[in-house]
């Protein structure tokens, strides 16, 4: 129990396995001798899902923690800035119904309550755009900042979309060259036990054992570790949330100076709803749906007649679609042991609000943080590890949630079965009970690194047209000439920005040629 923690041994390598690599190299410093040494042991066969991927604004510190540079992630990641997510007939289904989740918190966020003020005038606009200039940044595909804003700055907040394979390829090289991770491209076959029931050693074709004191499974859906090694039991969730199927494709822009999408669009369908991620050189573009209430062939005229909208029934005809299947949930705990599954090997749920990296980056950084000088205290880590990992989990699956039990659609069962009763969980139950009376706010949640802030449950909330009673008691807490005041600085700021910052495509361009300041 006493015996030190210096080999980190990393199952898997993609985004999740490489995002780890880094974070934990970077702040333990490999190269040291009284530093860990971190192995990431990739198989030469198993591909990464490599779909197109939105990210969260939390990216921007974690790249930068790990010694990225920002343009050089530009250049090699086919990134392109995404400040938020558009919802499109989401709420009716009509040709004019779509919403605004922006990543730039409400003008004057925490000092009054702005819902009650709005309210009154949601006949005239939306909640996100009497609260926030970046609904509009977005719909001009504008950037959120200059060629002459520093590295990771900006005057908007801003997340990535990226290539996922080529991110993970970036983060490879980086992590080998700059920060001493030891690679090893070989395929396990068997995982060995110690005597008292943790990992031993993983013994590969080629390079026979490798033994560790902490691993990480990032082994994808397959769960090698913490699920086929040690049974850790995976809890579903397709009750609640019921989209177990996507079909993904790339889709080509007609010219090279097509606009670039300042957010991710999500197009509600029949039984699910179509991604849409604008990158400099294409379109990821996907469908992800309940298998339960279509099939495949029905999916794919779907996602078929969404892409002939945009590029013509000729060119869409010639696009091959890739199927994804997966389970909606994740594992009654994610460290056993001397093991933390990260990424899908501890769950995964549908792409609607980037929820996947975020997990990542969030799980990355607390091993590293917590990282165990001696087993001893290992257990004592990973009891509070699975207690917060766990909490956020239900927080993303209520929040996932939410997006669907507003709907006023009822043109397929797949819409109807979202709003029924037993598939909403009774945590999001009560918070909608409370909500009916007091906006969301931070007291609604109470962990110190949220994965969603109150302000993001405020924006799909009032986007999908729920109200708060106007005679609640919180009402007169409100300071209305406060409110009035945030909301007449938002429309300065959105005419400011918007005569100021260039579109997405001229910035990317820009980025290639001339790089990033430095901060």
């Amino acid at each position: 129990m006493n015996k030190a923690i210096k080999q980190v041994i990393i199952v898997g390598g993609g985004t999740a396995g490489w995002l780890t690599a880094g974070v934990i190299a970077a702040e333990h410093n490999l190269k040291s001798e009284s530093g860990l040494q971190v192995t990431l042991i990739e198989s030469p066969e198993v591909n990464t899902v490599g779909v197109g991927e939105g990210t969260w604004p939390t990216m921007r510190e974690t790249l930068d923690k790990i010694g990225i540079n920002e343009t050089d992630l530009f250049r090699e990641c086919e990134a392109s800035f995404k400040q938020g997510s558009k919802f499109s007939k989401w709420v009716n289904g009509a040709e004019d119904d779509h919403y605004c989740h922006p990543f730039v918190l409400p003008q004057g966020y925490g000092k009054t309550d702005l819902v009650f003020p709005w309210q009154k005038h949601r006949a005239d606009i939306s909640f996100a755009d009497a609260v926030s200039f970046q609904g509009h940044v977005c719909e001009q595909g504008r950037a959120p900042k200059l060629i002459t804003t520093p590295e990771y700055a900006g005057m908007a907040n801003y997340a990535y979309h990226l290539d996922a394979v080529k991110l993970g390829m970036f983060l490879q090289k980086h992590c080998i060259e700059k920060l001493g991770v030891n690679h090893v491209i070989d395929h396990v076959t068997e995982i060995n036990s110690a005597d008292n029931g943790d990992i031993l050693s993983i013994t590969t074709k080629m390079n026979g054992d490798i033994a560790g004191d902490l691993f990480i499974d990032c082994s994808g859906l397959s769960s090698m570790l913490l699920g086929k090694h040690f049974k850790v039991p995976f809890i579903s969730k397709k009750h609640i949330l019921f989209n177990d199927t996507a079909l993904a494709v790339q889709v080509p822009y007609l010219d090279d100076n097509s606009p670039i999408a300042s957010q991710t669009i999500s197009t509600a369908q029949s039984a699910g709803w179509i991604w849409d991620i604008g990158l400099p050189s294409r379109r990821g573009v996907g469908y992800v749906y309940s298998s339960e209430h279509t099939n495949e062939t029905e999916a794919e005229v779907e996602l078929r007649a969404y892409i002939e909208s945009s590029i013509g029934k000729t060119e869409a005809d010639k696009l091959s679609v890739r199927k994804i299947s997966f389970n909606p949930g994740h594992r009654e705990k994610f460290w056993h042991k001397n093991c933390v599954a990260i990424g899908m090997a501890s769950g995964f749920l549908e792409p609607l609000e980037a929820s996947a990296l975020v997990l990542v980056e969030l799980a990355a950084a607390k091993i590293s943080r917590e990282m165990p000088t001696t087993r001893e205290t290992m257990d004592i880590v990973s009891k509070r590890y699975n207690k917060q990992f766990l909490y956020r989990w239900e927080r993303i699956i209520d929040f996932l949630k939410l997006h669907y039990v507003l709907t006023k659609r009822t043109d397929s069962a797949y819409w109807v079965d979202n709003c029924a009763l037993e598939t909403i969980p009774e945590s999001l139950q009560e918070l909608m009970t409370l909500w009916k009376q007091q906006p969301p706010g931070p007291q609604d949640f109470h962990h110190v690194e949220e994965v969603f802030p109150s302000a993001s449950w405020q924006y799909i909330l009032y986007g999908m047209g729920f109200e708060t009673a106007e005679n609640s008691r919180s009402r007169k807490f409100v300071n209305e000439n406060m409110a009035h005041k945030f909301f007449s600085e938002n429309v300065e700021l959105t005419k400011k920005y918007l005569s100021v910052l260039p579109t997405n495509r001229e910035l990317i361009n820009k980025i290639k040629q001339y790089g990033m300041q430095k901060i």
